[in-house]
């Protein structure tokens, strides 16, 4: 059984190479509206291909939280307000996923936090979310952030937070929380956010891909 869980990590490793320069939007169960800031990711792939020479494919897919594609891409975004559940099924999958090499990003679009906490202690029972310390790579790649994440959108009056959940050393997960970057990343007439308001946005979500794609 061991052998054939290795296997199993062996070949998703290597299924996360397949498509290098590529990102995927994260469907998930409970009603949440995962599909969130649609222009979003659009506009920071745009942002990385021309600023970061990226050759990411311009209309990101979606995956479910329980499908092999996920296996496909070496980062997943995911965003929403309300409620989200996870399977056994995607737990396991996603879990999979991160420890054999790939990357999800949790944007907090207000509403997320007591439900992504709640799941994230499924797949990862004994690993809680710390915060990352501004000296960390992700926030030190092509755009520098020596104070950390950056403050984008308004929720509660909260300072920005960056937290992330680590596997054997490696930061697998990231999550930013009172600051909602993909608010930033949207069409700008969308949100009004200015304009170095947005381009921090962008700059900080390049950061994060750039990081996927090299760890």
């Amino acid at each position: 059984m061991k052998k054939l869980k290795l296997l199993c990590i062996f070949i998703a490793l290597i299924a996360i190479n397949v498509k290098a320069q590529d990102v995927a939007i994260l469907k998930y169960n409970g009603g949440g509206d995962w599909y969130a800031n649609p222009t979003g990711i659009p506009n920071l792939i745009e942002f990385t291909n021309t600023n970061l020479k990226t050759n990411i494919q311009e209309n990101p897919q979606t995956v479910a939280a329980n499908s092999e594609d996920v296996f496909n891409y070496p980062i997943l975004f995911m965003t929403g307000h309300g409620n989200v559940v996870f399977s056994d099924d995607e737990v396991n999958n996603l879990k999979n996923y991160l420890i054999s090499g790939g990357f999800l990003h949790i944007s907090d679009n207000y509403g997320l936090d007591k439900f992504i906490r709640r799941e994230l202690k499924k797949i990862f029972p004994k690993s809680a979310l710390q915060e990352i310390p501004s000296n960390h790579p992700i926030f030190n790649q092509t755009y520098k952030f020596p104070n950390g994440i950056p403050k984008i959108h308004e929720h509660d009056k909260k300072q920005p937070q960056g937290f992330g959940i680590f596997h054997e050393g490696r930061l697998v997960l990231f999550y930013d929380y009172e600051t909602d970057l993909s608010d930033g990343w949207e069409d700008e007439i969308i949100h009004s956010n200015p304009k170095k308001v947005r381009e921090k946005a962008l700059q900080m979500g390049a950061n994060i891909i750039e990081y996927a794609f090299k760890n």
